[in-house]
């Protein structure tokens, strides 16, 4: 899909062209008389419907369509009011990449859904480069789970590209976060070849990606939708290491990695991430931030986002996006205090009459 005028009604969004021009004119600095929002809810004559949540563990191992069409009954019961775009992230685990890359995937004890990378770098030297391996098994397996998706969703939702721990988090995950941290301090110069070796997995994969969820002709949706390409990019290891190091491994990598989604936001998660304000906030090619202040922060100790609108209206001064989660009242309190041009919307009702009364109230109130 190369053109706004391309994009059609899905059977689960009906008003999909309408949304996508509101998506449109966000990207451009414009607003359509109220800002971007995305409010979910059950869809009339579903109320009664009982979503079944898909795990790691079901993408990796149920029968594939079984999935695909328990997905499909869940997005066909669920309103998706304003901007929000029905869609499906098939990751597998947040070390998805670096399993994909020779890292063992493991498992919790069963009563949670957590998995993780196993380290496998022992020596940096020896070791490089890191290449996605397409003959991984967790890879030939969301391959595909994307071409079933992309064939069994076709005209009723999209795709989302998978939890994109690149960069940094790529290299924490095959080493390990802790000798990573001794690593950058004691060998900078191995990391330095090391993130040349974790840029050009990114580089690899995210075609593929593309390519196996059918995104340039569906569309692209992650906390942000687009049809000339979207994603979210992150460095979660990024709490734990300087404003110098963030400047000289993330950034040119967030800067690439923007490049090559077209249109980023930036997953922000942790408070004390904020010691890389400026550097991030120096990112043109990061239009929108999605701070995550984490839980214990805020007044309840939720990490609501009402609590910190002095971070978000610093961020806006500066040029960013705000993506903004709430209850429906505290979005109504935060839409006194917040630029509409440079905000998202992100909240839930109980009914899509709520959702669109909230939807009237922004109109009436921008």
């Amino acid at each position: 899909m190369k053109h706004l005028s391309e994009v059609k009604p899905l059977a689960f969004k009906p008003d999909m062209p309408e949304a996508a021009k509101r998506w449109d004119a966000f990207y451009h600095g414009d607003l359509i008389d109220r800002p971007v929002t995305l409010v979910f809810s059950r869809k009339k004559g579903y109320e009664n419907y009982q979503s079944v949540h898909t795990r790691y563990h079901d993408r990796v191992y149920q029968d594939i369509d079984t999935l695909v069409d328990q997905i499909l009954k869940n997005a066909e019961a669920s309103y998706y009011g304003g901007e929000a775009v029905p869609s499906y992230c098939p990751t597998m685990g947040p070390d998805e990449m670096a399993v994909f890359c020779g890292g063992k995937l493991n498992w919790g004890d069963g009563k949670t859904d957590t998995n993780w990378s196993s380290p496998f770098i022992t020596d940096w030297e020896k070791d490089l480069p890191l290449k996605l391996d397409e003959e991984n098994p967790l890879w030939k397996r969301l391959i595909a789970l994307y071409t079933k998706c992309a064939e069994k969703m076709e005209g009723k939702m999209i795709l989302a590209p998978i939890d994109l721990h690149s960069n940094l988090d790529l290299l924490a995950a095959a080493r390990g976060a802790q000798d990573l941290c001794l690593d950058i301090m004691d060998t900078p110069e191995l990391i330095d070849q090391a993130m040349i070796s974790a840029r050009e997995v990114f580089r690899t994969l995210w075609p593929k990606i593309v390519k196996a969820g059918n995104m340039e002709q569906m569309g692209y949706y992650q906390q942000i939708y687009s049809h000339e390409g979207a994603a979210t990019l992150q460095c979660d290891f990024s709490i734990m290491i300087s404003p110098e190091s963030f400047r000289r491994w993330v950034v040119p990598a967030l800067a690439e990695e923007a490049e090559m989604v077209n249109h980023a936001i930036y997953h922000w998660d942790g408070y004390a991430a904020l010691r890389h304000f400026d550097a991030v906030m120096d990112l043109k090619a990061l239009q929108t931030i999605s701070f995550i202040p984490g839980e214990g922060m805020g007044k309840g100790g939720h990490g609501e986002h009402i609590d910190f609108l002095d971070v978000l209206k610093e961020m806006q001064k500066h040029g960013k996006a705000v993506h903004v989660w709430g209850t429906p009242e505290q979005i109504k309190q935060m839409h006194k205090e917040l630029d509409p041009v440079k905000v998202i919307y992100n909240t839930s009702t109980d009914t899509q009459d709520e959702a669109d009364e909230l939807l009237e109230w922004l109109v009436r109130n921008t």
